[in-house]
């Protein structure tokens, strides 16, 4: 079972997953693959008001990908292990200045949750059962050393953090 987590607590996902093979419904918010919206952006925007894009990590993006327009841009980590999600966020924040919703996807462990809001992250899709246990139990790791810039103070001060705040290296 897949948990939403955001902004600190359990919430609804009402995103659909729209497989590439799938017909194009109308209607609610739509998750797509990049390659379709690369495809099919205009007619993906008229039937959707609101869409969010999966895009694997070892992407490369361009302004031409037309991000902005997004609600959503979900982040699928395949291993826990593999960190170049962290960079993607980071890159999607800083360098294409994306604001709607970052959600990681895949392997989300507890440990990781800290180090992804810093990177960007804001949501995330959960199935590990120990990490969903904890979080029903209002727990979250927090860092107590860190030595790059957060890319928003939204990992300084997400609710449901637990322990001290979060220090900057220029302290």
């Amino acid at each position: 079972m897949t948990k939403l987590w955001k902004n600190g607590h359990f919430a609804a996902d009402h995103f659909v997953v729209l497989e590439d093979a799938a017909p194009l419904v109308s209607g609610g918010p739509l998750l797509v693959s990049l390659q379709r919206w690369r495809q099919e952006r205009a007619a993906i925007t008229a039937a959707s008001a609101t869409v969010g894009v999966i895009v694997p990590a070892a992407t490369v993006l361009s302004d031409a990908d037309a991000l902005g327009s997004l609600a959503m841009i979900a982040v699928p980590f395949p291993k826990f292990n593999d960190g170049r999600g962290y960079s993607l966020a980071r890159r999607l924040r800083d360098q294409f200045m994306f604001r709607g919703e970052v959600r990681a996807t895949g392997e989300v462990l507890l440990d990781q949750l800290p180090l992804m809001l810093r990177c960007g992250f804001d949501s995330f899709a959960v199935s590990h059962a120990p990490t969903l246990r904890a979080l029903e139990g209002g727990h979250l790791p927090f860092i107590a050393e860190v030595y790059q810039n957060a890319v928003s103070s939204r990992a300084h001060t997400a609710p449901g953090f637990v322990g001290r705040p979060l220090r900057e290296a220029a302290e």
